[in-house]
């Protein structure tokens, strides 16, 4: 990457303030895939600006949007092993810690109330624990994801309706199982061919998030999002255990107010986007329709706890019991 690629790539609080005079000590780099719209960035460049508050600007974060400092398993690699210090990460950390696959369990959590108290629990702590162990990677805080919901041109209330429905999955073995489970013939495929292949009908459909929907520009070829919410998940603000060791105890604590603020404001970000997104797809046309979630989780349930790893299964049975 050139220089000025670099200085165009990184927003730092220097930058956001005017370019006030710092006398920086350290220097975080935060890498993450999502672009200068998307409410991670905005809630990376909120945990700057309060590090540089809470430091009186010992500690200066780099922010680095759109994978501009490399793909996350890079950064994560990255931050193992020095080269990068902070990224945003979830349930790809379980190709070190396999609990972190409970971060995104379909059918799981029955709302966003639900995940709160798992993420921020016992289970919560204990899959953190694994991932610093494992990964060498620490949280500081989590964002709530909006949920997955299945698109299709026809409305699908109850799981006996899809019937072999042509589905576009990511390449996740347990996404696979569930909506096999859930009477749907499912595909892995990768995101960028999701639109073509909806509107050549090789895929009768698609499930992501709405944010995803929307940018996908999926509501040109798919008219009906039926609300199934089969997947919430959550996901890390991470620093690596090698930055975290050289802070002082101070600046530390310093770090883990900054992201708890970050998670405050996030949180209100999140929300306001989730209910812009319905908005802006209804106006697109796109029609949302209640469904039958009950009938879904029960007809996903085993066939996702016999797809966790054995290890962690006591863990997912006890999430689907709470």
């Amino acid at each position: 990457m050139g220089t000025f690629t670099k200085m165009a790539a990184a927003f730092t609080v220097a930058a956001l303030m005017g370019g006030t005079a710092m006398a920086q000590e350290v220097t975080l780099k935060l890498g993450h895939l999502a672009n200068e719209e998307n409410i991670w960035h905005k809630a990376s460049l909120k945990f700057a600006e309060e590090v540089a508050t809470l430091t009186e600007g010992r500690i200066a974060v780099e922010v680095y949007p759109n994978e501009t400092l490399g793909k996350e398993i890079d950064l994560i690699n990255g931050m193992q092993l020095g080269t990068a210090d902070m990224t945003i990460t979830g349930e790809s950390l379980q190709n070190w810690a396999p609990k972190a696959a409970l971060l995104a369990l379909p059918y799981a959590y029955r709302s966003l109330e639900h995940m709160d108290e798992v993420a921020s629990g016992e289970i919560g702590q204990e899959i953190e624990a694994e991932i610093i162990e494992n990964a060498q990677v620490r949280p500081l805080t989590y964002f709530a994801r909006g949920p997955r919901n299945l698109s299709a041109n026809r409305e699908i209330t109850s799981p006996d309706q899809l019937n072999g429905f042509k589905l576009r999955v990511p390449n996740v073995p347990l996404f696979v199982a569930a909506w096999q489970a859930m009477g749907a013939n499912p595909t892995p495929m990768a995101f960028s061919e999701v639109f073509t292949s909806l509107q050549n009908g090789t895929i009768e459909g698609q499930e992501n998030p709405l944010a995803l929907f929307r940018s996908g520009g999926f509501y040109e070829v798919q008219k009906v999002i039926n609300k199934t919410e089969h997947v919430r998940s959550w996901i890390y603000l991470a620093i690596s255990e090698r930055s975290w060791g050289k802070l002082s105890e101070d600046d530390q604590a310093a770090l883990m107010e900054a992201a708890a603020r970050t998670q405050t404001f996030e949180r209100e970000l999140f929300l306001a986007d989730e209910a812009a997104l319905v908005a802006d797809l209804e106006g697109r046309g796109v029609t949302f329709v209640d469904v039958d979630q009950e009938a879904f989780a029960a007809a996903a349930r085993d066939a996702v706890l016999n797809a966790v790893d054995p290890a962690i299964r006591p863990l997912a049975e006890q999430i689907f019991n709470n």
